[in-house]
C-alpha cells in the first residue's frame, strides 16, 4: 500500500516510493529506496520537498495520524499517473525552438542538477547498487527537452567542465549529443529517448575503475590502460543486473569504443559489425572527450576538434554518422574562436539555419591592433553582412583566456 506522508514523519526502515517534486529539487539519483541512513532523511528535509510517497509493503508503515488523506494501492497510483500523462499529451506540443540566449540559462540549471544526479548514480554503482532505466528516465527527459528547444545551449555548457567534473559531466554531454544526433538522423521519439539513455549510461563502468587510474594526471601505463579498457564490459554487466534497461543502451555501453577499422575494444568489431547506435556513441563520446579539460590535458577548440575527427573518419568513425554529427554542431561549433575577413576575432554564439559556414559570432578582438574592441554580435548569414570566417584560431596564440565567458552565463 502506498501512503503520502510529510517529510517530518520519515524514519529509518521506510521505503520511499516517490519524492513529491522534480528530480532537480531532491538530492538523490533514485526515487525508490529504503531509508537506511539517517543522513538521507536529513537531506530530504533540507531539500525543500515537503511530502513523499512510502510503500508500506516494502518498508515500515507510518504511525496513525501521520499519513495524508491519500492512501492508494500501487495499481491505483499507476492508473492515475497514466491518466495524467494522457491528458498532458493531448494538449501538449513539442518544445518550441528558442534562441540560444534564452535557453542557455535554463540549460545551466539543468547541467547543475544533472551533475548532482550522475554523481549520486556513480556513487551508488560503486557501492554495488543496481541502476534502472526508470531512475534515469526523468534526467534523460529533462536533458532531451533542452536539446529540443535549442541543441547548442546544453551541449556547449556541458563541454565547459572542469577536469574534476569530467567523468560525471561527460555522461550528461554525451546524452545531449546523442539526442541531437538521433534527431538529425531521423530516429523516432522512442529510439531517441533510448539513445539519450545510452549516452547517459555509456561510461557507467568507470564507476568500478580505481580512482587513481581514472583520474591519473599523466599517461597511463600499459597495465593501467588494460584496466580502463575493461569499463565497457563492466558497465554492460552492471546494467544487465539492473532492471528495465533496453537493448540500445546495453549495445552502446558495450561497444562505444569499437572502431570502423577493427582496432577498437572490447570485441574488435569492424564496419557493419558495429550497430548504428554504437557508431553514434563513438562519435559523441570522442567529441566531448577531446573538447573537454581532462586530468592530463586541456580540451581542444571545438572547430579544431571537428577538423581532427574528420581526419580520423576512415579508420575510427562511420562517415554518414560523422557527417550528420557535423550538421548538428556545425563546422564551427558554439565556443569556437574564429577570425573574420575583416581582421576581427570572434567566438561562435549560435548556428545558422542557412549554412554551416555562416554562424552567429560575437566579435571582441582586433587581430590587426592586437587589442580588445567593443563586443558586437554579427550574424554572418544576414544578406547585408559581407564579412566571413577565414580561419580557426587558437586562443593561447593571441593571449586570450576564458573566452567562454563571452557566451556562457
Amino acid at each position: 500500500m502506498l501512503k503520502k506522508i510529510g517529510v517530518e514523519h520519515l524514519r529509518l526502515g521506510m521505503h520511499i516510493h516517490e519524492l513529491c517534486g522534480s528530480w532537480m529539487e531532491h538530492p538523490f539519483w533514485r526515487t525508490r529506496f529504503v531509508l537506511d541512513d539517517a543522513d538521507d532523511i536529513r537531506r530530504i528535509r533540507e531539500s525543500g520537498i515537503t511530502e513523499v510517497w512510502i510503500n508500506t509493503g516494502k518498508g515500515l508503515d507510518a504511525s496513525v495520524g501521520e499519513a495524508r488523506a491519500e492512501t492508494h494501492s500501487e495499481t491505483e497510483v499507476a492508473a492515475e499517473v497514466d491518466r495524467t500523462l494522457e491528458q498532458s499529451a493531448e494538449g501538449s506540443a513539442p518544445p518550441r525552438p528558442v534562441p540560444m540566449v534564452e535557453e542557455v540559462r535554463r540549460a545551466a540549471k539543468i547541467c547543475a542538477g544533472s551533475k548532482k544526479a550522475v554523481v549520486s548514480m556513480f556513487n551508488e554503482a560503486r557501492m554495488g547498487k543496481t541502476v534502472s532505466s526508470e531512475a534515469a528516465g526523468e534526467l534523460v527527459d529533462e536533458i532531451s527537452s533542452s536539446v529540443m528547444r535549442n541543441p547548442g545551449a546544453l551541449i556547449s555548457l556541458a563541454r565547459l567542465k572542469t577536469a574534476d567534473d569530467y567523468t560525471y559531466m561527460h555522461s550528461v554531454a554525451v546524452c545531449a549529443l546523442m539526442v541531437a544526433l538521433a534527431r538529425q538522423l531521423g530516429q523516432d521519439e522512442a529510439t531517441t529517448r533510448e539513445l539519450g539513455m545510452a549516452g547517459l549510461l555509456h561510461d557507467l563502468g568507470k564507476a568500478l575503475m580505481p580512482m587513481d587510474v581514472l583520474n591519473k594526471p599523466g599517461k597511463l601505463t600499459d597495465q593501467e590502460f588494460v584496466i580502463i579498457k575493461s569499463h565497457p564490459e563492466a558497465g554492460h554487466k552492471m546494467l544487465l543486473e539492473g532492471s528495465g534497461v533496453g537493448e540500445i543502451p546495453l549495445d552502446v555501453v558495450l561497444h562505444h569504443h569499437e572502431k570502423m577499422d577493427g582496432s577498437g575494444y572490447p570485441k574488435r568489431f569492424k564496419g557493419d559489425q558495429i550497430s548504428l547506435y554504437a557508431k553514434m556513441g563513438a562519435v559523441c563520446d570522442v567529441y566531448d572527450a577531446i573538447t573537454s579539460n581532462r586530468p592530463y590535458k586541456a580540451g581542444w577548440d571545438p572547430a579544431e576538434s571537428i577538423r581532427k575527427m574528420a581526419e580520423w573518419c576512415n579508420g575510427h568513425f562511420d562517415e554518414r554518422v560523422f557527417q550528420a554529427f557535423v550538421k548538428c554542431l556545425g563546422i564551427y561549433p558554439i565556443g569556437s574562436l574564429v577570425r573574420l575577413a575583416s581582421g576581427r576575432l570572434g567566438v561562435v554564439m549560435e548556428q545558422s539555419e542557412h549554412s554551416l559556414l555562416t554562424p552567429v559570432v560575437k566579435v571582441f578582438f582586433s587581430a590587426k591592433a592586437k587589442a580588445h574592441i567593443a563586443p558586437e554580435i554579427v550574424d554572418l548569414s544576414h544578406p547585408r553582412v559581407t564579412d566571413k570566417i577565414v580561419s580557426r584560431e587558437e586562443a593561447a596564440a593571441w593571449g586570450l583566456t576564458n573566452i567562454e565567458q563571452l557566451w556562457a552565463p
